[in-house]
This record gives structure tokens, C-alpha cells and sequence, in this order.
């Protein structure tokens, strides 16, 4: 099973953990509803309709309220660290929780008392702990967008905001930004940046670049990154392996957009709704 770990913006929002269903235009956890329209929820949303379509069940969640304060992130980190060793998942898909170090390898620990070393993923908030840490190389899969992949690429930066002014976050320099944050071991086994062109990277380079179809308007859109992320994380549930997994990701959540049409003004729900019909299409292309 896939286990999502992540924050919801709302102050009281419970610590809740529990099977997550999709309900019109929210996620539900045990009863507890939150609006689809990016982070965590963009991401479940995109990973519960990815399922439905392979067959796979419903992603298991890790919520709670934390609006940028810390202090949610905090009693999840808490949590974690007391369940997660006896849990069994296959895959654990890590997302916005405020980085911290401490809490980040309390987590890590809980996670090696488990039966079987599940897959991990972060993107956001966790990665950016991770590589704080020190402990990028025990993931199997980072999601960062080019600006974040220079935070990775800057072996002395403590934090995004601190990346060094001559790391520059632009596309054209994005192999030398891959190569810097493995020389330096700050990436996960693999990585899938996104931007207007995604690529799949490893140790060796760039593995693969998708860049088809092209919706503009999706640069625009918050969540867009957030569903890519989601639609990986069920993929290698799935069985793909993690390089397949995230080329195919990246393709269908491009095809998702082409199909809703949006406009700058739309909400990721829009594409979300479009994504089992780009996924069936890339896998009938694939056969």
C-alpha cells in the first residue's frame, strides 16, 4: 500500500491517519474533508484517481493541520516517528511538512524498524529536509522543480532561501545542476524535475525529457506539480520501476492538462478530472 505523509493548510485541522477517499471536489480522512486545490490534497486526489484506474487501492494518509507555523508538522513528525516502524507499507510518498532535521532522521530511524524497506519519495517541504540531513541518498525518488533542484545543487545552502546567488535555477544549466547535487550527495536515486519540460535523472544524467503536449496555461496553475508527484507515487505502488514510473507520470500529467484546456484562471481539480483518461491513453500507447 502507498502511504502519503503531508499538511493540510487549516489551522485545526486534526492528526488523522486513515484510508483517503475522493469526494466531488475534496479528500476524505475519516469523515474529515479538505478542499482539493494544490499541496497535499492536489496530490492524493491525483494519486486516488491514478488507482481507480490500475486497480491499486486507495492511498493511506498521514494529515494534519499546519499553516506555515510548524507546530502541526511537528506533532506528525511526533506521530511518525511512534507508528511508522510498525506499519508495512510498499511505498511512502513524503510532502509539505515545515523541514526538520532533527524530526527528519527520527523519521528515517522509524522507518528501518520496519519488516521491509518500503520505496521512499519526497518532494517540498521533506525533501528539503532530507538534504538538510545529510540522508538524500536513502531515497528512492526526489520530485523538485528546477529552483529547488538548485537548493540540491548547492552543497553549503541550509535552506532554499539560502542557495547561493552563482547556483542559478535556469533551465538551460539544469544537467550542471544534476550533476552538482549528485557530486555533492544531495539526490535521491532518481529525480524528476518539473518545470516546462520535466526530465528523469540519475547518478549518470538525464535519463529522459518530456516535453509534449505543452498547455502554458499550467505554469500558472498551483497543484500542477503536486498531481505529478501524486501520479508517481501509485505508478511505482504499481510495480513500474521508479525511472519508468516517473517518464510515464510526467506524460500523463502533461496529456491531463492538454485534455482540460485550462485556462490561467482554472483550478487543479480541472486537470486531476482528466487523468484517467490521459493515463488509459498512455498505457494503450505503451503496449
Amino acid at each position: 500500500m502507498l502511504a502519503v505523509v503531508g499538511t493540510v493548510p487549516e489551522q485545526d485541522f486534526p492528526l488523522l491517519e486513515g484510508e483517503i477517499s475522493l469526494e466531488d471536489v475534496n479528500i476524505s480522512i475519516q469523515g474529515k474533508c479538505v478542499s482539493i486545490n494544490r499541496g497535499t490534497s492536489a496530490l492524493l486526489a491525483a494519486a486516488i484517481k491514478t488507482a481507480d484506474v490500475l486497480g491499486q487501492p486507495a492511498p493511506y494518509g498521514y494529515l494534519v493541520g499546519d499553516i506555515g507555523l510548524g507546530d502541526g508538522s511537528c506533532r506528525l513528525y511526533e506521530y511518525l516517528t511512534r507508528n511508522l516502524g510498525q506499519s508495512n507499507f510498499k511505498t511512502i510518498t513524503f510532502h509539505y511538512l515545515q523541514p526538520d532535521v532533527d524530526w527528519h532522521n527520527r523519521v528515517l530511524f522509524a522507518i528501518e524498524e520496519m519488516e521491509r524497506r518500503p520505496i521512499l519519495i519526497a518532494d517540498a517541504g521533506f525533501m528539503y529536509a532530507a538534504k538538510m540531513s545529510g540522508q538524500s541518498a536513502m531515497y528512492d525518488l526526489f520530485t523538485p522543480d528546477v529552483g529547488e533542484l538548485a537548493f540540491l545543487a548547492d552543497e553549503e545552502a541550509p535552506h532554499p532561501f539560502y542557495t547561493r546567488g552563482f547556483i542559478l535555477h535556469e533551465e538551460k544549466r539544469l544537467p550542471e545542476l544534476i550533476d552538482r547535487a549528485y557530486q555533492h550527495n544531495n539526490a535521491a536515486r532518481y529525480l524528476l524535475v518539473k518545470g516546462k519540460k520535466d526530465y528523469v535523472a540519475d547518478l549518470h544524467g538525464i535519463q529522459a525529457t518530456i516535453d509534449s503536449p505543452a498547455e502554458e496555461a499550467m505554469e500558472a496553475i498551483g497543484g500542477t506539480g503536486d498531481t505529478l508527484t501524486g501520479v508517481v507515487s501509485v505508478l511505482i505502488q504499481a510495480g513500474l520501476e521508479v525511472s519508468e514510473a516517473a517518464t510515464i507520470a510526467a506524460q500523463v500529467n502533461r496529456l491531463a492538462g492538454y485534455y482540460a484546456k485550462p485556462t490561467p484562471a482554472a483550478q487543479v481539480m480541472a486537470i486531476v478530472q482528466h487523468i484517467p483518461r490521459a493515463l488509459e491513453k498512455i498505457i494503450e500507447k505503451n503496449r
